[in-house]
């Protein structure tokens, strides 16, 4: 089984105010910021040191749910999407991952 962790992006977050007011869209790097801490509380023992590949599906609103899995790629590296509540996928992409202690 492949883990998911769920998300949401607050309105207040401070990203939002000038992106873009009026009609407010989650900026990419706040997307993959949540990616990065998923991996990372998943497997604890590692971290995320880049994101060489990366596609920009659809756009996320604020407060709208989504679901982050990732599957296993080789040894230095994870696949992940991103996927809305409506089954839109957002985003998805490769993490470069190493271990935490060296």
């Amino acid at each position: 089984m492949n883990p998911e962790t769920r998300c949401v992006i607050a309105a207040d977050h401070p990203s939002l105010a000038g992106h873009f007011p009026g009609n407010p869209i989650v900026p990419g790097v706040v997307i993959l910021e949540e990616v990065v801490r998923a991996f990372e509380g998943w497997r604890p023992e590692s971290r995320g040191v880049g994101l060489p590949v990366v596609k920009f599906l659809a756009p996320l609103r604020p407060e709208q749910p989504f679901t982050i899995r990732f599957t296993e790629s080789g040894a230095r590296g994870i696949r992940f999407v991103c996927v809305r509540d409506d089954g839109q996928t957002l985003a998805q992409g490769y993490l470069t991952v190493v271990r935490a202690d060296g």
